[in-house]
This record gives C-alpha cells, sequence and structure tokens, in this order.
C-alpha cells in the first residue's frame, strides 16, 4: 500500500476517533477569581490521559508568574539529535482555548496508541507543549493569562529571561524551542474556519509545504512564535520551520494526518537548522570544547575572586592536557601584573569570593613551586585561625550560604597538601560541616541559606565542587577522609535524582518547572567526573549521569564560547519565587565560562585515562 492512501485513511480514522470523545477535564469557570484557582490541580487532570502513556517523558519548560508548570512530553528518541527521524512539536493552548488543548492531546494520544499510525512512528517522533498558557486555559478568558499578559504575541521576547511581570510563557517557550531544536513547529489554535497558516517569510521548506496544505492564508510577518521563528534563532541555536493551524471548537478535524500526508507528498524531512548546529556542537571533543572557551575566558585578573581565579586555572590545566607550557607562562604573566599592583590582595576585602580566588595562588604554587604564591594561598587558609593558631567557628564571610563550602574549604585543603600541616584539613571538615549543619536538608541537597529551603542550583553546586575540590587534595591515609566522601556521596545520590532528561540541573534543584541551568550542571558534573576518576564514586552507577550531562553542557556552549541559561550573580532570597526570578543569562559570561571551563578540562583528562588504560589492556 502507498503511503499517501494510507494517509488518506488515518485521517478518517483519527476524525472519527476525536468525534467520538465527548469527556475532557474542564478548566476552571471563568468567573472564578484568578486567586482562588488551584492552576497546578487543573493542569495536571487534564494531562491525566498523557500520564499513562509508557512512550512519553514528562517534563516542563516552564513555570508562570502564578507558580504553575508549563508541560511538555517528549519521546526518549527526541533527547537523541542524531535521529533519522523527522521531529514534531505541537504547541497547544498558547490562546488559552480547549479545543486548541484538546487536538493536541488527542493528536499525541493518537499518534502514540494508534495500531493505523504505527508505521509513522518509524519515521517521526512528535513532541508537545500541550497547554502552552496553563493559567489562560484554566480561566478561560482567551490567550490573556493570569497576570494580564498575552504570550500569543510578542516574539521573539525583548529583555532578560525569564523575568516578564506578565508574560514569561514567552520567554520559556522561545528559548526551550532553540534547545529542543525541532524539525517542525506547528501551533495550533482555535479559529474559525479550519484553516492552516502559513506565515509569507517563512522558511523555504514551511513554504513547499505549506503548498501541500489547504485551505490556507498567509499573514504577513507579525510578532507571532511562527513567524518569528523563520527570521530569529531561539537560544542563539538556528531558525526552525514553523507553521499553524486554526480548528473550530464546534467540529474539531485530524489535523496531524493531513499534516503527515503532505509532509510525505513533499518530501519534508529534517534536520532544521537549529538542530544542524546543536549536531555540530555535539560532534567536539572536550579539548575542543575547552579550546574554544579559552579563547574567551582566563585572559585578564582585574579583580580577584573566583571567577577569573577559575578560568586562568581553566588555562593552566589546558596547557597541562596539550604539552602547552605557554598557557602557564601567559596565567603568571596576568597574576604577577595582578600583584604587582596589589601585594596583598586580602588588605581590599571582598568576602569569600576573594578567599577562594587565592586558589589561582595554590594552583601556580603547584605549578610553578615558587614559594610567593604559598605564601599568598596561605594567607587565606590562616583566616580560619586565631592569633593563638585555634580553628575559629567557621572561615569568615560565609554570610549562611552553601556557596561557602566551596569558598573556603578547597584553599584550606590545597595550603593543607602544600604545606603537609593536617591542622587545615581539619578546619576543611570544621567550616563544612557548620555549613552542612546549617544548610543541608534532610534529603541531602541543600539549601541556599536559613532564609528558605529553596534548593538553588548552584547553591548545590558550590558544596558539591567544593568537597571534591577537597578530597582531591586530602591524603589517601588521612583520618578524615571517610567523613568527606560519606558526606559527599549523600549530596550527588540526592543531586543523580533531580537529573533533568536532558542531562543538565534545574535552576531550583527539585522544581523541574525552573530552568535548566548552566553552572550548576558544570559544577555537579565536574564534581562526579572527579569522584569516578579517583575513585570515591562508581563508575558503573555515574558514568551515564556524567554522559547524559555533558550531552547537554555540549549544546549549551557556542562554538563562540556564549552560553545558554546561567544564573546571574545570587545572593540569599527569602523564598522559591526568588531564584526562580533569577535572570539566566545567555551570550557570554564569566562565571558560566569558568565552569564549563573547568568541566571541559576534566572531561578530557577522564577521557585519556580511559583511553591510556584501555591501550594498557590491548597491550
Amino acid at each position: 500500500m502507498k503511503f499517501p492512501p494510507l494517509m488518506r485513511c488515518l485521517t478518517f480514522v483519527a476524525l472519527l476517533s476525536i468525534h467520538s470523545v465527548s469527556l475532557y477535564a474542564d478548566p476552571v469557570n471563568a468567573a472564578k477569581p484568578a486567586a482562588t484557582v488551584d492552576f497546578k490541580s487543573a493542569v495536571q487532570q487534564r494531562l491525566q490521559s498523557l500520564q499513562k502513556q509508557p512512550a512519553l517523558i514528562h517534563s516542563a519548560i516552564g513555570v508562570t508568574r502564578k507558580e504553575t508548570p508549563i508541560p511538555c512530553v517528549f519521546s526518549p528518541e527526541d533527547l537523541n539529535l542524531a535521529t533519522g527521524k523527522t521531529r514534531i512539536l505541537l504547541i497547544g493552548g498558547l490562546d488559552g482555548s480547549k479545543a486548541s488543548v484538546n487536538a493536541v492531546i488527542d493528536a499525541v494520544e493518537w499518534f502514540y496508541t494508534a495500531d493505523v499510525a504505527a508505521p509513522l512512528r518509524e519515521k517521526y517522533s512528535l513532541s508537545a507543549v500541550p497547554i502552552a498558557n496553563p493559567d489562560g486555559w484554566a480561566l478561560q478568558q482567551g490567550p490573556k493569562n493570569a497576570t494580564g499578559g498575552n504570550p500569543t504575541h510578542g516574539y521573539p521576547p525583548m529583555g532578560d529571561a525569564y523575568l516578564s511581570p506578565t508574560k514569561p510563557e514567552t520567554e520559556y517557550l522561545w528559548r526551550w524551542i532553540g534547545m529542543h531544536a525541532p524539525d517542525l513547529v506547528l501551533d495550533v489554535r482555535e479559529g474559525k474556519p479550519f484553516q492552516w497558516v502559513v506565515p509569507v517569510d517563512s522558511l523555504p521548506t514551511t513554504k513547499t509545504l505549506g503548498n501541500k496544505l489547504q485551505p490556507q492564508i498567509k499573514p504577513v510577518f507579525g510578532w507571532e512564535l511562527v513567524s518569528a521563528l523563520a527570521f530569529k534563532s531561539p537560544s542563539n541555536v538556528g531558525r526552525v520551520p514553523a507553521l499553524a493551524v486554526e480548528l473550530e471548537a464546534s467540529s474539531p478535524r485530524a489535523f496531524l494526518p493531513e499534516l503527515l500526508t503532505a509532509m510525505e507528498q513533499c518530501s519534508f524531512q529534517g534536520p532544521s537548522p537549529a538542530r544542524l548546529e546543536l549536531m555540530r556542537r555535539l560532534q567536539r571533543t572536550p579539548i575542543q570544547v575547552a579550546t574554544q572557551l579559552a579563547n574567551v575566558y582566563g585572559h585578564d585578573l582585574g579583580g580577584l575572586s573566583y571567577l577569573p581565579a577559575l578560568s586562568l586555572i581553566g588555562q593552566i590545566k589546558l596547557g597541562e592536557l596539550t604539552a602547552d607550557p605557554s598557557r602557564l607562562a601567559a596565567v603568571e604573566k596576568i597574576t604577577q601584573a595582578y600583584l604587582k599592583k596589589n601585594p596583598d590582595p586580602l588588605k581590599k576585602g571582598g568576602g569569600g569570593s576573594l578567599i577562594a580566588g587565592h586558589l589561582l595562588f595554590s594552583e601556580l604554587a603547584k605549578a610553578t613551586g615558587n614559594p610567593q604564591y604559598l605564601q599568598l594561598a596561605q594567607q587565606a587558609a590562616d583566616l580560619g585561625f586565631d592569633d593563638e593558631g585555634k580553628m575559629k567557628e567557621s572561615m569568615p564571610h560565609h554570610v549562611e550560604m552553601s556557596d561557602a563550602v566551596f569558598m573556603s574549604c578547597p584553599i584550606l585543603a590545597a595550603v593543607g597538601r602544600l604545606t603537609g600541616e593536617t591542622k587545615y584539613y581539619e578546619m576543611a571538615l570544621r567550616h563544612w560541616r557548620f555549613i552542612q549543619d546549617m544548610d543541608q536538608r534532610p534529603d541531602g541537597i541543600y539549601q541556599n541559606s536559613p532564609l528558605s529551603d529553596a534548593a538553588w542550583g548552584r547553591g548545590n553546586g558550590f558544596p558539591a565542587l567544593g568537597l571534591a575540590l577537597v578530597l582531591s587534595e586530602l591524603p589517601l591515609n588521612s583520618p578524615l577522609r571517610e567523613q568527606f566522601i560519606e558526606g559527599h556521596r549523600k549530596h550527588l545520590e540526592a543531586l543523580s535524582r533531580h537529573q533533568d532528561p536532558t542531562g543538565m540541573w534545574h535552576q531550583v534543584i527539585d522544581h523541574p518547572e525552573s530552568y535548566r541551568e548552566m553552572t550548576s550542571t558544570c559544577m555537579i558534573t565536574f564534581s562526579m567526573i572527579r569522584g569516578v576518576r579517583e575513585g570515591w564514586l562508581d563508575a558503573k552507577i555515574y558514568t551515564p549521569i556524567i554522559e547524559r550531562a555533558w550531552y547537554g553542557i555540549k549544546t549549551r556552549v557556542a562554538f563562540d564560547g556564549t552560553l545558554v541559561d546561567v544564573c546571574t550573580g545570587t545572593g540569599k532570597q527569602k523564598n522559591l519565587r526568588g531564584y526562580l526570578d533569577r535572570m539566566a543569562i545567555l551570550g557570554t559570561d564569566a562565571r558560566g565560562g569558568a565552569m564549563a571551563f573547568l568541566v571541559s578540562n576534566e572531561m578530557a583528562q577522564w577521557l585519556n585515562e580511559r583511553d591510556n588504560a584501555a591501550q594498557q589492556r590491548r597491550d
């Protein structure tokens, strides 16, 4: 049987299936005040049928101002950008309509369950954001959401993500589409009569597809999603073919079989420009990623803090991995120029970030043997002791934040290794226990401070990275070692349970509706790689976790060193909303670049060691 006749049969079957459905989980009555609506429950109830589909992964693309997760569903194959299947993304409910949401959910169920759709599943992968405007859908007040915004317009979003006070849905949807990188986006709307919407400014492949779809309209360029995707690159990744379909609420029509028939007729297939770009990024080796980051980060030391220090350390490590001594020489030149103007960096003050910045000196002390660097590093570590040499309760400048595990413990351990004095290891343990007692939750994850139990992403990356660096310095026969390992394992085990299907960790670790955040993912992944390399983590358990994370990291590092969704500098927040509202940087960023540089070097070293071990076994 030829494909087009089969598709005509599928269209008929799908039409019958849609008309036979009469029971939907209705949204909340529009007359009910928004303040009393349980938006989350309404969305969860409507998605119950999709929850029963074993072929689907359920996640979220973001969160509304009412803290309602914006749901998405996709298959495991959608996580493989190299798949030979054409990847289609359906967007429902952006206009707040029941008809749109119902049609998308029906289409997804039909595609993944109907026997007659089995041949299609061999050629296509279908994902969906079934309720893209969940608050507006629940209130049934048209495209307007619960905070006065209209997420059907305003693409590409302007301003910083994800901070819109009225329609963050547009920002989350736009960036998520870029990183999901489908081959075709279809915005499903309510309208009368039934018609396909193929914008005049569409990509050539979309225009060709549109010629097979009737009836259709060709609106001029506007600020709608499907128009913007044709000329702007979401997440700075690449453009995505997109069109829309408008369905009559009173007589829904099976749009998906019609679309697939047209795609077959014009030989429409992926990959889209966006997917091609991500596939190119994934082809890079860790050394290539590190080298590209080295072109942007680690070239100055304007003020001593952990941000430039870690990038300069990244340059030193990359030089070691590539047998290029010029990188160490360049870092020394930068450091000496800084010290000429600032011979005593601690005098200027600068808190925990300044203390952590002294890791640059401990690394240079190891690399060069220059006692000047050891003296500077030791001055920072000595802040943990009083004038009589007794340990203080904790290191200074901790401000009750989980960040302080990284800000102070590694420099203490590094100085302990360089001097052979065990008091520095003991102070590292005391300081970690001090922060742990204050900020680690019973589930093993760290809250960022006692102000809120919110588990900020980087607020967990810091203790993960901090203890990994401590254990790297601690002698194997140290009586303190098991305490550090036990606590570190407990933390990483807890974090592993919250890894996103894309490999990333979230801005708020246990809130998958918060954005997928770059620095926390890099720090946690570095910690896991180091643990596997050094033997305190089980390679069988953590290797798959690391590989998923590295996959996600590579897609978010562009060839020019720009990054996707780096949380800006963040102090203590009073509640969950405070962390959800921290700006997600798209572009170059010293903090994100430093962490990406570190994990790329660590991944490169791990792969080198694995390759060498495999070669030795063959020999």
